[in-house]
């Protein structure tokens, strides 16, 4: 069984690491997922037997790592997932990406329609049928030129399908190591990380924030010298 990084955990909610390359919940390849995980950690951990309640409130594509939070109990999840929805919720990231930045900071905006069939998302126009506005703010953090790739700190103000990967190749700065929308680095490990988590207990109201910084080797060795 995979080892659980485990940031915080009480009563209602536990926060975790993702590592890379494990799905956030079970899918048709049938490998091991952070729901089950973390269930089977529950089950040891507080010897429970039978079933372990755990709500999934949010999603992080296969291949990112980073940081999540999971329901313990039904009325958590629920207050979470209004949260969410009421954009209490807040997601920012950490992203190397191709070339250098034409702002230090920006706001992209875009329509995004997912295609089901090739499971990847496109920028279409206002008004295209069953396109989703996408919004996210942008931070320049470093530019190296020796290699031509900067580090963004991107905060998400909405969650749709691959919508930093597909904001940014449309602007022609890919992340790299994405093979599905055209980054650098072929065979490489996508340079995408769920950084930080802000959040309302969902018992206490307390603000809360959770933070996870990739380990500095391979393509995050870049990450050296910027203060998180």
């Amino acid at each position: 069984m995979q080892k659980l990084k485990v940031i915080f955990e009480d009563n209602h909610i536990i926060v975790v690491e993702k590592p890379v390359n494990i799905p956030s919940q079970g899918d048709k390849t049938g490998d091991i997922d952070m729901l089950t995980i973390i269930k089977e950690y529950l089950k040891e951990k507080y010897n429970k037997p039978g079933n372990v309640y755990l709500g999934l409130i949010h999603r992080l594509d296969r291949p990112v790592g980073g940081v999540m939070v999971f329901a313990k109990t039904s009325k958590a999840a629920a207050r979470l997932s209004e949260q969410v929805r009421e954009k209490i919720f807040k997601k920012t990231y950490l992203v190397v990406v191709n070339g250098k930045m034409e702002e230090e900071r920006g706001k992209l905006e875009d329509y995004l329609l997912k295609n089901e069939k090739n499971n990847m998302s496109k920028v279409v126009k206002e008004g295209t049928k069953n396109s989703k506005l996408a919004v996210l703010d942008y931070t320049v953090l470093k530019y190296n030129e020796e290699v031509n790739l900067s580090v963004l700190k991107i905060d998400l103000h909405t969650g749709r399908h691959h919508q930093i990967r597909v904001q940014l190749s449309s602007r022609d700065h890919s992340i790299y190591g994405d093979q599905k929308y055209g980054g650098r680095g072929h065979g490489k490990q996508i340079a995408l990380w769920a950084y930080s988590l802000e959040i309302e207990h969902p018992i206490t109201k307390e603000k809360m924030c959770f933070k996870s910084i990739p380990e500095l080797n391979g393509t995050w060795k870049i990450l050296e010298g910027i203060e998180l």
